[in-house]
């Protein structure tokens, strides 16, 4: 008799309640859409977070649900680099910022919209 040991994957990505709550109202306000994260190389120091609102997810997306009302998709391309990223969504002043905790990021740009790894 052999035993299998399942060993879940990591999350790719985490949310605060913060951003969680953000981007609920977000999907509320298109709910025929579907939010994605990705990357591309840009900015000044690499790769440039991208966030977008899709029609549908790519097939090679690794979807994750956050509540009975979010569902986000990333892209297979942007999970090495995203893998365990907590985003947040915090106010400053009258303004809301979405945030990358990104613990593959070596270095940031000043803005934190570029980011480069190993």
């Amino acid at each position: 008799m052999t035993v299998e040991t399942f060993i879940p994957t990591k999350k790719v990505i985490s949310l605060t309640d913060s951003a969680i709550r953000h981007f609920e109202g977000k999907q509320k306000a298109q709910p025929q859409k579907i939010i994605r994260f990705s990357t591309k190389q840009s900015g000044c120091n690499g790769y440039a977070y991208v966030l977008d609102h899709v029609d549908k997810a790519q097939e090679s997306d690794e979807l994750l649900r956050f509540s009975d009302s979010l569902e986000i998709a990333i892209d297979e391309k942007a999970i090495k680099l995203l893998q365990n990223t907590e985003i947040d969504y915090v106010k400053e002043g009258v303004n809301g910022i979405i945030k990358y905790n990104n613990p593959n990021a070596l270095n940031e740009c000043g803005c934190g919209e570029s980011f480069n790894v190993e």
